[in-house]
């Protein structure tokens, strides 16, 4: 636990505690909402063949995710912690850009 708190720049364990439970929540809800936003796309198992609907859907979750992460983390007061993960993750995508500091 105390590499990973050292890796992650954090100090206490309800902090580790605290940022599991987003994860959490975030990867559950990202998956739970991509049902209704297929749906809405009109993309469903009935209509669509499987390899099409299952890399769309899993396509769709990964911005919903990206959004839910930042917003659970601020609901859960770590804000800058997944800011942080957030920018990185998607520097590694190509993504950097985005993320330029103007001097």
């Amino acid at each position: 636990m105390e590499k990973l708190k050292e890796r992650w720049g954090i100090t206490s364990n309800f902090q580790v505690a605290i940022i599991f439970i987003v994860f959490a929540i975030t990867g559950s809800s990202a998956a739970k909402l991509a049902g209704p936003l297929m749906d809405l796309l009109n993309i469903t198992k009935e209509n669509t063949n499987g390899w099409i609907y299952w890399p769309i859907r899993i396509l769709l979750i990964f911005p919903v995710y990206q959004v839910l992460l930042v917003f659970f983390g601020w609901l859960f007061g770590q804000f800058k912690f997944f800011w942080n993960i957030e920018k990185k993750m998607l520097q590694r995508l190509g993504l950097g850009f985005l993320f330029v500091k103007s001097e």
